[in-house]
């Protein structure tokens, strides 16, 4: 149904056991970070394997799903289900907006015109202390009851919760991938000339691409704001969107399971590396060097090519 491959459909049915076995084994809150930050990096994936395009303001989206989110819950009492909801057509409203503006752009002055316009949504999520709470946050963001009946209160509940959102968007994002839009996008990145020369109009396409990945970056954002209670600037800063292009270059650009491999090294490093403070940092740059090396398709990509399947 999905298209998967028979290797694809293995790591999938790995990838659901996991999901299912790890809240048992690993701290769920932990899981659940890891979760909602693989689904951020599917979204950047679109844009930097399908298109080729590198965004350096995808912490716009990530940022405002978590500050809709964690203002509807904490004011209106809205139900988790529909927070997540409005996170995601938030984050698919202001990429609509940033697309139209940056998607003509090619390379360097994309990348830099998406930092630019995450930097204004920054900086107002500093001055609209009213609704953000400026540097303070958003703080005490209740996680409500899932259809106004299911508590989630309990880390199980809201982990199963989490688990949906994640798999739904893999299904999404490799439904997409592998679609007939799926290969119209591959060809305008291989050649956008030709592309052009068959009638397609290439700008549409990578436009729609840009605002699917702003959609799942609001729907992790608010994800993520429920299940921590509380929603920050950093999550709007860029430090957030160059740890989104860490994730997917060290899984794999272009690979569909690359961006949860990174997210969970990424992850896994910032909370068991915690007790060393501020070389967290300096101990992630090496490592990432290292991968770079090492791997230079990344960690799924090099598995990939060398089983010569298509991960």
């Amino acid at each position: 149904m999905f298209g998967f491959s028979r290797a694809q459909l293995i790591a999938f049915m790995v990838l659901v056991a996991i999901v299912v076995v790890a809240p048992f084994v690993v701290y769920p809150i932990v899981v659940m970070q890891v979760m909602c930050f693989a689904l951020f990096a599917m979204g950047a994936n679109l844009l930097m394997g399908s298109i080729g395009l590198l965004s350096l303001g995808q912490s716009a989206y990530f940022g405002l799903g978590g500050y809709i989110a964690g203002y509807l819950a904490q004011n209106y009492g809205l139900t988790p289900e529909m927070c997540i909801l409005c996170s995601g057509i938030g984050g698919a409203l202001l990429g609509t907006v940033f697309g139209w503006l940056v998607i003509r752009r090619q390379t360097i002055y994309f990348a830099m015109i998406t930092l630019a316009l995450a930097q204004i949504v920054y900086f107002t999520a500093v001055q609209a202390t009213g609704i953000t709470g400026g540097e303070n946050g958003i703080q005490g963001i209740p996680r409500g009851s899932l259809l106004g009946a299911v508590s989630l209160n309990n880390d199980l509940a809201m982990y199963a919760l989490v688990s949906v959102i994640f798999l739904g968007g893999f299904l999404m994002v490799h439904r997409i991938v592998h679609s007939p839009f799926g290969q119209v996008v591959k060809a305008i990145r291989e050649n956008e000339p030709r592309a052009i020369s068959l009638g397609y109009k290439t700008d549409q396409y990578k436009w729609i691409i840009f605002i699917i990945a702003a959609t799942l970056g609001g729907v992790a954002g608010g994800t993520n704001a429920l299940v921590f209670g509380i929603q920050t600037l950093s999550d709007v800063g860029p430090a957030t969107s160059g740890l989104v292009v860490l994730m997917v270059l060290l899984g794999g650009i272009g690979t569909i399971f690359g961006p949860i491999i990174g997210a969970l090294i990424v992850v896994a490093m910032q909370f068991y590396l915690a007790p060393f403070g501020a070389w967290v940092i300096v101990i992630q740059g090496v490592i990432f060097m290292l991968c770079v090396l090492t791997f230079r398709r990344g960690i799924i990509g090099e598995l990939a090519n060398r089983l010569k399947v298509q991960l």
